[in-house]
């Protein structure tokens, strides 16, 4: 578990572990669990999990998995239905400068 575990979050374990697959799709679950927050067991169920939904899919490589995300699924919740997996992820892995320079640019236009 890391240290950074607080006493609610904003988004939830399942989209912790697809940002961490999406920025490393090579990543072992140890890893993702570790990075998320919760055991290796419960990283496993989240990724069966999304792999039936069709969102991820473990594609193996040797011994170890490769995960592809099928960036075109749309998200589960009526309120962001409309939103896809691949904005959602764009949107957190993009560089806080990037997001900086866009919002300004946006402003001006304004």
């Amino acid at each position: 578990m890391n240290e950074f575990s607080a006493s609610w979050n904003f988004f939830s374990n399942y989209a912790h572990v697809l940002v961490c697959l999406a920025d490393n799709p090579h990543a072992r679950l140890r890893d993702v669990a570790d990075q998320v927050g919760v055991t290796e067991r419960t990283a496993l169920r989240l990724v069966t999990e999304l792999e039936a939904a069709d969102i991820l899919k473990r594609v193996k490589q040797g011994r170890r998995n490769r995960y592809l995300i099928n960036m075109h699924a749309h998200l589960r919740h009526p309120l962001e239905s409309h939103c896809t997996v691949g904005e959602l992820l764009a949107t957190i892995l993009e560089e806080p400068s990037t997001q900086t320079q866009r919002r300004q640019a946006s402003s001006t236009t304004r």
